[in-house]
């Protein structure tokens, strides 16, 4: 290396060269490679790169070329005084670290120095006298193996004749256990140690092979004989009822050691294993179930190719199984015992699914169960609504062949609306046990069956809605709803069963549903197994629509049957009397009577049924001219004249007074109200009668006894229905339409009116003296 002028560097001293080693190795470098580049100490900014330009006097204090002299000189004509203070400082404190880095290393290796010292001494102690001992062991080796060459040498003679005495024992034994074998095999059939005979054969069996036809012929023949009693035996254990599947394939099993061929004992096993199962199908327990995958399992070890026909037998058996379940649907069963009976087969099902898994009895359960609970759920709406619609019609005959008493239809009435609720709850309550339970078979069936749920219901008011059409003998009934109607007649259906149907729509619609939408949400939430495109299971809006309209269609289809039934009373009374030959009238008509008497009988009907009373109070004021003939002077000064052209100058004013008559709205909407309702019956009648009236001729009489029928009924008919002003309109118009087909329309006097309408009263009060 050349110094910094050029010359070459000084011979280094030996403690200069260990100094620089022992950095060296602090600093993990190349000792050899420390002579051509300086290694930058832990104050070093910057490691000079091999590229750059030469380094500066300043950088090289740590390489191997240093120069103190031209570093001093670089350093002092570089910095100030401060600079050189402050170089002073930094470079003492390096000089510092490094002499304490330098001891440290020292003391390290000094304390390794004296620990491997002390591991040579204990060394050179140790092995102090071990080639000596080597040397003793090696003699007394030599010394035993030739004791016992001598030993081997002295008893190889007798040793051969032991090993041959031996050989000639055992062949003895074996010879005498062939003579006692009979003896043998005879002792374990006295013992039905089976297993021992049949193992002690079959040790015999090849010397039998060898020498069964010289020196052991009658032994052979003796354990032969002694074997098919064993034989026998066997099969009389395998075809034994009595004894337990473990001693069968045992049995089994030792008949197959013995050669036996058992391939027409597994037929005859299998068909003993059919019948069995046939008779546990019914009342199988879980003891049976157990004695069955027993048996399985023992047939799989016996016959293992018989594994297809047992999963045919399993399935059969648990069809057949279900079968019976399902048989069972028909008897209305509860749900509770429905899911033990579900259950049980379920676990069944996993028990013999852990030997033949190859059945997929698990799979099988599930589907089938599946299918039950959802006929079970049908079954149970279809149950509900024959006993809705069952109870009402019978409660509706039974009054409508009976005498109508008080009361009996309102309880009818509220029986049926009874049954409707508290059937939808009692079903709620039944169906929650088959989501309550924590079972894999129900947690697998959970989603599907509370979408069954709700569907059955918004099916279950659909059908029922239906079936209230056709009880009222608005539609036609459908072959799987006939059943419930082999006794009614539909051209007979009572009047009084249309007004209930609709009476119970609008309950159902205003209580029912908001009920069992409760309920559902309450405790029947989730579900979503079913398709999206299907929409929700259960819309309660859609329902109350639908009875909404049902409720209004059977509300009009009662008023169209009383007014039908009583327009037929008042066809037949104007269409049989000759009204042109008609006599003079001395008391009210029949007919009245008759039309009074249905009005009655409407009037109890709503009553019982619909809400609201009927109001007693009267009107006053009105919205058309309304006043009657008695209390005109105008019109009874008319009557009193009795000349034609009087009576055809009243006939002009009739019309022109109707002219400017303010027009009245007869007909308004009904409503589920006893007065809407016998109002609007009411008002149809008289408009069927103006109707009937239209169509006759009459003469004086004629018209006489229409205006006194229509008086009698302006003061009785204020008894059924408190709108006065459209009744007194109603009676007007028929008495008008009278007068106008009367050839001589004379009225009666006020007098005689009066006459014969207080005669007529007085007679109903002496009939009825109850009557206020």
């Amino acid at each position: 290396m050349a110094t910094a002028s050029g010359a070459p560097p000084p011979a280094m001293d030996e403690k200069a060269r260990r100094t620089r080693d022992l950095l060296a190795s602090f600093y993990n470098t190349d000792p050899s490679a420390a002579a051509g580049a300086g290694v930058a100490s832990p104050a070093s900014l910057a490691r000079p790169s091999p590229t750059a330009a030469p380094a500066s006097p300043l950088d090289s204090i740590n390489s191997t070329s240093f120069d103190p002299e031209n570093y001093m000189n670089v350093l002092v004509q570089q910095s100030n005084l401060e600079g050189l203070l402050q170089r002073h400082v930094k470079m003492a404190a390096e000089i510092k670290n490094l002499d304490t880095d330098l001891q440290m290393l020292v003391y390290e290796n000094y304390n390794k120095f004296i620990s491997a010292t002390d591991t040579i001494k204990r060394m050179k102690t140790n092995i102090v006298g071990m080639e000596a001992n080597m040397e003793q062991l090696l003699s007394k080796i030599t010394s035993v193996q030739s004791k016992s060459d001598t030993v081997n040498t002295s008893l190889f003679d007798k040793r051969e004749n032991i090993e041959k005495l031996h050989r000639t024992r055992n062949l003895l034994r074996k010879v005498q256990f062939i003579y006692d074998l009979p003896s043998r095999l005879n002792k374990c059939i006295k013992t039905e140690a089976y297993a021992d005979a049949v193992r002690f054969f079959t040790g015999a069996k090849p010397i039998f092979e060898a020498y069964g036809d010289t020196s052991f012929q009658d032994c052979k023949k003796a354990s032969e004989e002694a074997m098919d009693l064993v034989i026998q035996h066997l099969q009389e254990k395998l075809y034994s009822d009595s004894e337990p599947i473990e001693a069968r394939a045992e049995a089994v099993v030792l008949l197959k050691q013995l050669n036996f061929p058992v391939d027409n004992l597994k037929s005859n096993l299998l068909e003993k294993l059919e019948d069995c199962l046939l008779n546990l199908q019914n009342e199988s327990t879980q003891a049976s179930i157990s004695d069955i995958s027993k048996t399985f399992r023992a047939y799989l070890i016996i016959f293992p190719d018989s594994e297809k026909r047992l999963i045919e037998l399993a399935q059969a058996l648990f069809s057949n199984r279900y079968e019976t379940v399902r048989e069972n649907l028909k008897k209305r069963i509860p749900s509770t015992d429905l899911l033990a009976m579900l259950r049980s087969l379920w676990e069944d099902a996993t028990a013999i699914d852990e030997v033949i898994p190859e059945a997929a009895l698990p799979a099988f359960s599930l589907e089938t169960t599946r299918d039950i609970i959802r006929q079970h759920i049908a079954t149970a709406f279809l149950h509900l609504q024959s006993e809705i619609s069952g109870y009402a019609l019978v409660r509706t005959h039974s009054t409508s062949n009976e005498k109508l008493e008080e009361l009996q239809l309102q309880n009818a009435m509220d029986t049926i609306k009874i049954r409707v609720s508290q059937g939808c709850i009692d079903l709620l309550q039944e169906f929650h046990h088959f989501i309550d339970g924590n079972t894999e078979l129900l947690l697998k069936l959970r989603d599907l069956i509370i979408d069954w749920v709700q569907e059955g219901f918004q099916k279950n008011f659909q059908k029922l809605d239906r079936h209230f059409h056709v009880l009222s003998g608005r539609s036609k009934s459908f072959p799987q709803e006939s059943s419930a109607l082999d006794s009614v007649q539909i051209d007979k259906v009572p009047t009084v069963l249309v007004l209930m149907l609709a009476q119970l729509c609008v309950y159902i619609e205003q209580t029912t549903i908001p009920k069992v939408t409760e309920e559902l949400a309450s405790s029947f939430s989730g579900g979503g197994a079913r398709s999206y495109e299907y929409g929700p299971p259960f819309v309660p809006g859609e329902i109350c629509r639908l009875y909404r309209s049902s409720g209004e269609k059977f509300l009009h289809h009662y008023i169209n049957m009383k007014t039908q039934k009583i327009s037929k009373l008042l066809n037949k009374r104007f269409t049989t009397p000759v009204w042109i030959k008609h006599k003079e009238p001395r008391e009210v008509n029949m007919f009245v009577d008759l039309l009074l008497l249905e009005f009655n009988g409407v009037v109890s009907e709503v009553k019982q049924i619909l809400p609201g009373l009927i109001r007693r109070h009267r009107h006053s004021d009105s919205t058309g001219s309304t006043t009657s003939s008695r209390s005109n002077p105008m019109r009874e000064d008319m009557l009193n004249r009795s000349n034609t052209n009087r009576a055809r100058s009243q006939f002009l004013e009739n019309h022109l007074a109707k002219l400017f008559e303010q027009k009245m709205e007869i007909f308004t909407k009904v409503e589920y109200t006893q007065e809407s309702v016998i109002s609007t019956v009411l008002k149809l009648c008289l408009k069927s009668l103006q109707e009937f009236v239209r169509l006759q001729t009459f003469n004086r009489s004629g018209f006489q006894q229409i205006q006194l029928d229509m008086e009698f009924l302006k003061s009785s008919l204020k008894e059924f229905v408190d709108d006065e002003a459209a009744i007194s309109f109603l009676l007007k118009e028929v008495n008008n339409a009278a007068h106008e087909r009367c050839l001589d329309p004379i009225p009666l006097e006020p007098p005689i009116l009066d006459k014969l309408i207080n005669a007529k009263l007085a007679k109903i009060k002496e009939q009825n003296p109850n009557m206020q």
